[in-house]
């Protein structure tokens, strides 16, 4: 990944899009997250398929590491 820092919030509204632009010399997908003020778009080449997996792996487990904390709170409050 190239030298860049960007920081947005996941709301339950965002938007993802996936593009493919299978240019014979040069293809490669566009990953997009949309929000009301913020966008992130990665562009990931044909050779960066695992570094993108890794990333959806990593979102999966952040996933349940949330859903924990709503469980775990949810059992706080009831109690």
């Amino acid at each position: 990944m190239n030298s860049l820092s960007v920081s947005g919030h996941l709301q339950p509204d965002t938007r993802t899009r996936v593009t493919s632009y299978p240019d014979s010399t040069r293809p490669f997908v566009s990953l997009r997250i949309e929000g009301d003020d913020i966008e992130i778009a990665l562009l990931v080449l044909p050779d960066s398929a695992d570094a993108l997996r890794t990333l959806a792996a990593a979102a999966t487990e952040a996933a349940a590491a949330l859903d924990t904390l709503t469980a775990d709170a949810t059992g706080a409050t009831r109690s």
